[in-house]
């Protein structure tokens, strides 16, 4: 991430724009550049550290994934005319009311089966 001698090369209200940058606070006396030098060294480590004790942001269970995945299944595929209604409606032709709205529907969940398989293919990188 940052080298020391960059960091080093940097004044006080610098360090500390860099930290209020990444939303972090120094370590110490602020009045120091230690204090933010030390910060904005161990960040990272820290980071992938609190990632693999399971503190914050922390990757589901197996159990999860399979959950997802069976609400994969259950969703099917769409019909021929189906990804024809699909394909129309990103071009932006949109039917007359009352159909518009199962219309936005099928849309809806065409998205929804689409960030789920990229949800799906992300978390088993």
């Amino acid at each position: 991430m940052f080298t020391r001698t960059e960091l080093e090369l940097l004044t006080v209200p610098q360090l500390k724009i860099l930290c209020n940058r990444y939303g972090l606070k120094s370590t110490g006396n602020p009045g120091y550049k230690t204090s933010y030098i030390t910060t904005l060294m161990a960040f990272p480590v820290l980071a992938i550290h609190q990632l693999e004790e399971g503190k914050g942001l922390k990757s589901p269970s197996f159990g999860s994934l399979q959950e997802i995945g069976t609400a994969l299944d259950q969703m099917g595929n769409p019909t021929p005319e189906q990804s024809a209604l699909i394909r129309i409606s990103f071009e932006g032709r949109r039917m007359e009311i009352p159909a518009r709205y199962d219309q936005e529907k099928l849309l809806a969940v065409y998205k929804v089966k689409h960030h789920l398989e990229e949800v799906i293919s992300l978390l088993t990188i």
